[in-house]
C-alpha cells in the first residue's frame, strides 16, 4: 500500500535539495559563459555570390553589413533588399548553429527552470540575445 511519500519514506523519500540547486546553479554559470562566449565570436553570411555580406556576433546581433558596388542598381532596390534580407538571414542561421554547438546539452535547460535565463521567473530570456522570438 502506498505510504505517502513523506519524509520517513526511505532511501526513495530522502532528496537533497541543496546539492540540486548547486547543480542548478553550476549549470547556470556555465550557460553564462557559453553565451558570453558566444557574444564575442562574429559570423559571416552571404548573399548572391558574395555580393552582400553580413557580419553578426555569435548572439545573432548584427555589426556590419557590406553591399559590393555591382549589386547596387538604382533601379531595382527590390533585388539590393532581398540579398540584404538573404545576408542577414545566413548569417543568423550560422550564429544559430554556432550558439547551438557551443550550448551543447546547456542549449534546452533554460526552458524549465525557474531563475535561470530562458526560465518562467521575471528576467528570463526567450532566446538568445539580438534575436527575434518567431
Amino acid at each position: 500500500m502506498f505510504d505517502g511519500g513523506g519524509a520517513s519514506g526511505g532511501a526513495q523519500g530522502s532528496f537533497d535539495m541543496s546539492g540540486l540547486l548547486a547543480q542548478a546553479q553550476a549549470m547556470q554559470s556555465q550557460l553564462m559563459q557559453a553565451q558570453a562566449d558566444l557574444e564575442k565570436q562574429e559570423v559571416e553570411g552571404s548573399a548572391g555570390g558574395g555580393l552582400v555580406t553580413a557580419l553578426v556576433s555569435g548572439t545573432g546581433e548584427l555589426l556590419s553589413l557590406t553591399i559590393n558596388r555591382s549589386a547596387v542598381d538604382p533601379d531595382d532596390t527590390e533585388t539590393l533588399a532581398d540579398l540584404i534580407v538573404a545576408a542577414v538571414r545566413d548569417a543568423s542561421e550560422n550564429a544559430k548553429e554556432l550558439a547551438a554547438q557551443a550550448m551543447g546539452p546547456l542549449a534546452g535547460l533554460g526552458g524549465g527552470l525557474p531563475g535561470l535565463p530562458g526560465g518562467d521567473a521575471p528576467g528570463g530570456m526567450t532566446g538568445l540575445p539580438g534575436q527575434n522570438p518567431d
